[in-house]
Order: structure tokens, then C-alpha cells, then sequence
């Protein structure tokens, strides 16, 4: 991979932001390769597919690509809110490639979430626009990428150390065992892995998850027993090899 992204073919752009969007898109392209079926090459989705830059023609999976200069932060912007709600609960929602690259046009980090870690809690809706704006009423968002476990993000570039291309499509397809379709699951799903991230410690007890039932319970406030639901989803992460259970309600995490 070229670590640099070509400005030079831009240069009659005058909005910055286009510029990156089509230096970035045409770095993609040449570059990237399928995480999930290992393809070597990503081609760009047909016009008609306004949500996806990106498809795969061996294994049909669509990719959409950002880019930030300097660190991704807690949260990064993303459209309109009610097209990404409908995108995240459809069957086409495609996996996020976030690029970070420098002042210099240099990139550091390329990092990908799959499609099935998206859930409407993580989509934070921005203040409509003023009435004098251009686009007047129109509504935006922003991705929330904090309520996004670290274990569900694949590293493909690491402050500009390229990760081992096989290393990175073993990556995806063991996250994979973690898709869940129903998003009231998935939901679950992110809310207790986050719970397990956050413990401090590679060894935990199931009473170390209990002591974010109250957190929980907030967030689903129709669920009447949230310690049930947690040994289920414990139960599910241990089934799909991300912790082990060493007995007597006590786990090792495996990520």
C-alpha cells in the first residue's frame, strides 16, 4: 500500500472537503481489497447506490468510506439523520472504513466496523438547521464511535504500520460470529460487551457485570430482568469464543 494520498489530481477542486472525499475515494480503490472474502480489489458501488462508495464483485459486500484529518474522536459526522436510522435497520447497510491521514496528506490509520456493530443508540441526532440556512429543517447526525466496543473495530493501518492482509480478513470473519440481525439483540450484544471492556482486568466475575444493571435498566426500561438478560449475552460471547468461562460464575476475556 502507498501510505500517501495523491492531492495533485485535485487540484481545480475548490471545497476542501471534496477534495479529500475524491483523493481518499481514488486511494481506496487502488488499494483496498475485500476484508471479507479477500478479493484484491473494491470496486466503486454503481451511482444508483447513493449508501455505498464501495462493492466487492466477488462477494457483493458494500463498503462506505470517511476520512478525518488527524484523530477520530468520540464521535465523527456523518448525513442525514432519518437516511442513516432506515440504512442501519435494513439489510443493506454497508461496513464503515474510517481513514485518518495528516496535514501532509500522509495516512495513519484505516480502521473498519462492520455493518452488524451499528445500532440507532450509537447515532446521535444533530440540531436541525435554522430556518435561514440553506437546506432549512434539514437534520444531520453524527457516530457515536465510543458506544462502539474496541473489539469490534478491525485495524487495517495503525499509525501507518500496515497490518498483515490475512491477519486482517481472519479478523473480520472471527467478528462475524458476533452478527446478530434483530438490532433490539445487537443492541444488547454492544451494550454488555462495552460492560466487559470496561472491567479492568482480564478476569472478571459475573457480579463485576452486575454492577452496570442499573445503567442498563435505564437504557432498556421495558426489559423487567436485565441480570438475565446479561448471563445470556455473557453465555452468547462465550459461545462465539470472545471469553471463556472458568466456573463457578467467573471469565477470562479472550480479546
Amino acid at each position: 500500500m502507498d501510505l500517501h494520498l495523491d492531492e495533485s489530481t485535485v487540484l481545480l477542486y475548490k471545497s476542501n472537503s471534496q477534495k479529500i472525499r475524491v483523493i481518499s475515494e481514488k486511494w481506496f480503490e487502488k488499494n483496498m481489497y475485500c476484508p471479507n472474502c479477500g478479493n484484491p480489489k473494491i470496486q466503486r458501488a454503481d451511482n444508483n447506490k447513493p449508501v455505498a462508495d464501495f462493492q466487492c464483485n466477488n462477494c457483493d459486500q458494500i463498503f462506505e468510506l470517511k476520512s478525518k484529518n488527524g484523530s477520530l474522536g468520540a464521535k465523527i459526522v456523518d448525513g442525514a439523520y432519518s437516511t442513516m436510522i432506515e440504512r442501519i435497520t435494513s439489510a443493506s447497510n454497508p461496513d464503515l472504513f474510517l481513514l485518518q491521514y495528516s496535514e501532509k496528506y500522509d495516512i495513519t490509520d484505516l480502521t473498519l466496523i462492520p455493518k452488524f456493530f451499528f445500532v440507532p443508540d450509537i447515532i446521535e441526532k444533530r440540531k436541525q438547521l435554522a430556518l435561514t440556512a440553506k437546506r432549512a429543517g434539514w437534520v444531520g447526525c453524527n457516530i457515536l464511535l465510543c458506544g462502539i466496543p474496541e473489539q469490534c473495530k478491525i485495524s487495517v493501518i495503525i499509525k501507518q504500520l500496515i497490518q498483515n492482509r490475512q491477519d486482517v480478513i481472519s479478523s473480520y470473519n472471527r467478528i462475524k460470529k458476533l452478527k446478530i440481525d434483530s438490532i433490539d439483540n445487537r443492541g444488547w450484544l454492544l451494550d454488555v460487551l462495552n460492560c466487559v471492556e470496561s472491567i479492568d482486568k482480564r478476569e472478571f466475575c459475573l457480579k463485576d457485570v452486575y454492577e452496570f444493571t442499573e445503567k442498563l435498566q435505564k437504557k432498556h426500561i421495558h426489559n423487567k430482568n436485565v441480570e438475565a438478560k446479561i448471563r445470556q449475552q455473557l453465555q452468547f460471547i462465550r459461545d462465539k469464543g470472545f471469553i471463556e468461562f472458568l466456573g463457578k460464575g467467573r471469565y477470562r476475556k479472550l480479546f
